[in-house]
């Protein structure tokens, strides 16, 4: 049974007030990940406490002050999401399923993964180094 949506619609704004669009459903994830689709952030969010003080705040750090972009940011929810979750899953064979992380797409193959355990016990500040590292290695640089 899904999280109910009053309770996590605060979780969700966390992210979608930053630009990170929401894909609800697998045929939502499909298109933002095709072939083609150019460097995609997913970021799978969750209710527990290290998506709140530390994931949600990290990624929207790395997006603010990384001069390199992902093309498109895409999210799904833990608990809430059940479908797109489980198409994101799908397309990240070799990892085991975690929330919260970041799995950054380019053209509709996964070049890089954030998983939970390397998350928990860091900081916002850690978390965004790390993930601007990835923006930097695996996007194109945007056009200024």
């Amino acid at each position: 049974m899904p999280y109910p949506e009053h309770l996590i619609a605060p979780m969700r704004q966390d992210l979608t007030d930053h630009g990170i669009q929401e894909a609800r459903t697998a045929s939502e994830v499909d298109r933002a990940l095709q072939p083609g689709s150019g460097s995609v952030l997913v970021v799978v969010n969750s209710v527990c406490g290290c998506a709140a003080g530390k994931a949600r705040p990290g990624v929207v750090r790395a997006l603010a002050e990384s001069e390199v972009k992902p093309d498109n940011a895409i999210t799904v929810f833990a608990g809430a999401d059940i479908d797109a979750v489980a198409r994101v899953r799908e397309l990240l064979p070799g990892f085991p399923p975690s929330s919260p992380s970041f799995a950054l797409f380019r053209d509709g193959q996964p070049v890089y993964m954030m998983h939970r355990f390397q998350i928990e016990g860091r900081d916002a500040g850690a978390i965004a180094a790390d993930l601007k590292g990835a923006l930097s290695t695996h996007c194109v640089p945007q056009a200024q």
